[in-house]
């Protein structure tokens, strides 16, 4: 093949190279793709908002770093559904976070738990309220999040959850074994449509609130796909703050909102939603 008698371009090829970067390694912030290639970060910054704008890339909120795109072609076979629902929820919740202020948290179901894989904490007015990080771990059954997904996913779900609960040795999971108890919580979330946590729960997963209290409180609603349930959000608050009624008032409607938002968001993508 004849060589082409013109000039490379330089930008491009830098852009490339972050974009390969970036693929490989999952996520990476601007101070490791600084540390790799060694250009200057206000480089790489038009770089990445280029890649951003021409939605290449993405930036999570709950640790700024950058993602590719589930968009491209050669990634999206890589890309599971997961990553492609924390996608598109990021930027909703960055607005919820916008409109009420207080943080929230993106989790999906892990058999006992379910797990943030998404949280809007750092850009909300309340620093002093950090949620997550990425991976934690939160109570199914005595959480917000976890009765919001608990209460609507589908009975198949639901009934092997509960099973796997009634075999966990975990403190914080021996309320499994209390069906009225479980069946009490779920007609109450449903009649409500929100959740909220467990006045005995302080926080922590298997500690009381008497033991390890956080002095928040949490609301959530699951994000729902016909009869799927990929996930739930929650928002949480300083229980010195506000009361439950007055975060309900403030709160409920963008909370639904949102949830809805990332439902149709999700539909739009013609996702398959075997959850």
């Amino acid at each position: 093949m004849a060589e082409l008698q013109v000039k490379s371009i330089r930008s491009l090829a830098r852009g490339l190279e972050i974009l390969k970067l970036i693929q490989n390694a999952g996520a990476l912030s601007l101070a490791d793709l600084h540390r790799i290639t060694g250009y200057p970060k206000a480089s790489l910054l038009r770089i990445l908002k280029t890649m951003m704008e021409e939605g290449v890339v993405w930036q999570r909120i709950a640790d700024a770093a950058y993602l590719a795109s589930y968009a491209l072609q050669d990634r999206a076979s890589l890309m599971n559904r997961e990553q492609e629902l924390i996608e598109i929820a990021s930027p909703i919740m960055r607005d919820l976070s916008n409109k009420i202020m207080w943080p929230s948290v993106l989790a999906m179901p892990r058999l006992t738990y379910m797990e943030v894989v998404e949280t809007n904490a750092p850009k909300s007015n309340f620093p002093n309220i950090p949620l997550g990080p990425i991976g934690f771990q939160i109570n199914m059954l005595r959480s917000a999040t976890g009765r919001a997904y608990i209460a609507y996913c589908d009975d198949s779900k639901r009934n092997a959850i509960l099973q796997r609960l009634k075999l966990s040795n975990r403190k914080g999971d021996r309320i499994a074994q209390n069906d009225a108890y479980i069946r009490k919580m779920i007609e109450g979330v449903r009649a409500q449509g929100y959740a909220m946590r467990d006045p005995a729960f302080g926080g922590d997963f298997d500690e009381s609130r008497n033991v390890v209290d956080d002095r928040r409180d949490s609301i959530a609603m699951p994000i729902r796909i016909g009869p799927y349930v990929p996930a739930s959000v929650n928002i949480t608050w300083s229980a010195q703050a506000m009361n439950r009624q007055k975060a309900v008032e403030n709160c409920l409607s963008a909370l639904k909102e949102a949830v809805e938002n990332i439902a149709v968001a999700l539909q739009k993508e013609k996702l398959s939603f075997t959850w």
